[in-house]
């Protein structure tokens, strides 16, 4: 059932409504309570039909009697109650957004819109009324507008994982929306191929990704960005001459293209190449983007490797700043703190290394644990 707040109107405003507010629509209202506390909604229900055909134009009672049909489940009557009390007494919000959701739980998606929203702009702050709306939009396909609602929801509580997911769930939709547009246009063209190919890296299948992105190149050589994709695509594959081949690529039509000119840096240094070359061409990335985090821990390798440590200790200092969860730019300061002659320095940073390495091999396992977990319920 719908976790939504269903409000029960009537004593209140019973007299004034109608002339006919006497005795008789009293006890029949006493009656229904009474009936409805025992359990026997049934009963209930038809006490307040009674009531109508004394007093037609007795909006609370429209609105008990509609939450009474929705409790029972039975949307299409709660729906067509709750529409004829609005008609009487169109001022009933809780009514309103009940028939947002009552149209909603029907399946008259289309219908139930334009009163959920209604409903959303007398009152902003129902988060009930907003999730349905969410739920709406969806169901007719109107992923954007759901996707600003959820964004609005998660900035609002950002703890609320149904909203995440509902979120994800949605870029996923307007993902496959774009992506069919762009194939109905042409699905040969360079896009598509990289598109394909990133979304075969995201399914970490890099053989599959170079494939595309070589059909890209094929197409348009001299396109920027591309060459550089492969060259990380190949570089995931740890194919690392073929990946050099690419960045030098990308560079020879993009020459501005300082995470390729890092990357070049990076292979050198991996590769057991010359520090000092290593560290020219990372110098030159850092030229054109200096907040390269990545960058700054690779110079710092390769001052090490030049014995260099005081200038490495400013670069990893940066990089820690930068990022301070990263276990492996910690473990490097403490090398260079202590080729540095700064031993305290140096324990306190390798005490830091212990414990986010810990956290992160915790971590992993934890994730391997549920995968296996996730495979067996499947089985």
């Amino acid at each position: 059932m719908a976790r939504c707040l269903i409000v029960f109107l009537f004593a209140a405003r019973l007299f004034g409504q109608t002339a006919e507010g006497d005795a008789r629509v009293q006890a029949l209202y006493t009656q229904a309570k009474a009936a409805q506390a025992s359990g026997d909604i049934a009963g209930a229900a038809a006490k307040y039909e009674e009531i109508l055909r004394i007093a037609p134009r007795l909006g609370p009672a429209y609105n008990n009697l509609g939450a009474l049909y929705f409790r029972q489940r039975e949307y299409g009557k709660a729906a067509a109650v709750l529409e004829r009390g609005l008609k009487a007494d169109p001022s009933m919000s809780s009514a309103a957004a009940l028939l947002g959701i009552s149209l909603y739980e029907s399946g008259e998606y289309a219908r139930a819109r334009p009163r959920l929203e209604a409903s959303l702009r007398a009152n902003p702050a129902d988060a009930n009324v907003q999730m349905f709306l969410v739920k709406d939009l969806s169901k007719l396909g109107d992923y954007g507008a759901a996707a600003t609602h959820l964004q609005q929801m998660g900035a609002k509580t950002p703890k609320n994982q149904e909203v995440w997911y509902l979120l994800a769930k949605v870029y996923m939709k307007l993902s496959e929306q774009a992506l069919a547009r762009m194939n109905s246009i042409d699905p040969n063209s360079v896009l598509a191929h990289e598109l394909s190919a990133e979304m075969m890296e995201s399914m970490n299948n890099y053989e599959g990704a170079v494939v595309e992105l070589k059909h890209a190149i094929e197409m348009a050589p001299q396109r920027p960005g591309t060459h550089y994709k492969l060259g990380e695509a190949y570089s995931s594959l740890s194919k690392w001459a073929s990946a050099g081949e690419q960045y030098r690529a990308e560079l020879a039509v993009d020459p501005g293209n300082c995470l390729a000119q890092w990357k070049l840096g990076s292979i050198a240094l991996q590769q057991n190449g010359g520090a000092a070359e290593a560290l020219a061409m990372i110098d030159k990335s850092l030229g054109m983007c200096p907040g390269i985090t990545e960058a700054r821990v690779d110079r710092a390798r390769a001052l090490m490797k030049l014995d260099r440590n005081e200038e490495a200790v400013k670069d990893l200092e940066t990089a820690a700043k930068a990022n301070p969860t990263e276990p492996s730019t910690h473990f490097l300061l403490a090398r260079a703190y202590r080729a540095s002659g700064r031993a305290a320095e140096s324990q306190s940073e390798m005490r830091i290394f212990s414990k986010l390495d810990e956290a992160a091999r915790a971590a992993t396992a934890q994730r391997a644990e549920e995968v296996i977990q996730d495979k067996e319920t499947a089985h």
